[in-house]
């Protein structure tokens, strides 16, 4: 088990040391024939916090048996539905392997890092929102620095740190499902289209 692992995006190795830490946690998962749930959670409407739902429109493609994906761009997790896609989840899918995943805030010298940590993800620390945690993995993007005024370093953080983070989290995890379940896909709905009732309504 992965306790804490930090990685710099912007380093070579970074995406295959994703697909290593995620392929080993998961390996037993696919063995006892588990769905693999990403759970990709933010909003689009904060440049900050829209790495989950990023993440989530580049791995869409990554669909196939026994892996589903919730949370994009189009349908984005967040703190108003989050209880509602955790139970939704549960009610669909056997015994599930979550990953999830979101942006978090962080000290200046970790601002674009990745953290893999083999426990729930807790989202909504950084604006002190009491959600439910999710997942059995996590994986954060460090996408701006922490203090006063999180609201606000959120809906000011650059784009291009976001976009490289997602860039590097997606890639590594499309190769670690790649190296532990192979690229066959399924032909059965996207069990994740369900989130097509569930939308944001602010």
């Amino acid at each position: 088990m992965t306790k804490k692992v930090i990685f710099d995006a912007l380093s070579e190795n970074c995406i295959y040391n994703i697909r290593e830490v995620v392929s080993q946690e998961i390996v037993q998962a696919i063995k006892e024939n588990k769905e693999i749930i990403i759970l990709c959670v933010g909003t689009d409407r904060s440049t900050g916090d829209s790495l989950g739902p990023i993440v989530g429109d580049k791995l869409k493609f990554l669909v196939r048996n026994n892996v589903f994906i919730y949370g994009n761009l189009e349908n984005p997790v967040h703190a108003k539905n989050i209880s509602e896609v955790k139970d939704l989840i549960l009610n669909t899918h056997s015994n599930p392997y979550v990953i999830a995943i979101d942006a978090s805030l962080g000290d200046l010298q970790d601002v674009g890092k990745v953290i893999i940590e083999s426990k729930p993800l807790n989202p909504g620390l950084a604006l002190n929102k009491k959600l439910p945690s999710v997942g059995n993995l996590s994986i954060t993007g460090v996408v701006n620095i922490s203090g006063s005024l999180e609201f606000m370093v959120l809906q000011n953080t650059r784009l291009y740190i976001v976009m490289k983070l997602a860039e590097t989290i997606s890639s590594g995890l499309y190769h670690a499902i790649l190296k532990t379940i192979g690229g066959r896909k399924t032909s059965s709905l996207n069990k994740g289209d369900l989130l097509l009732d569930i939308s944001e309504t602010l």
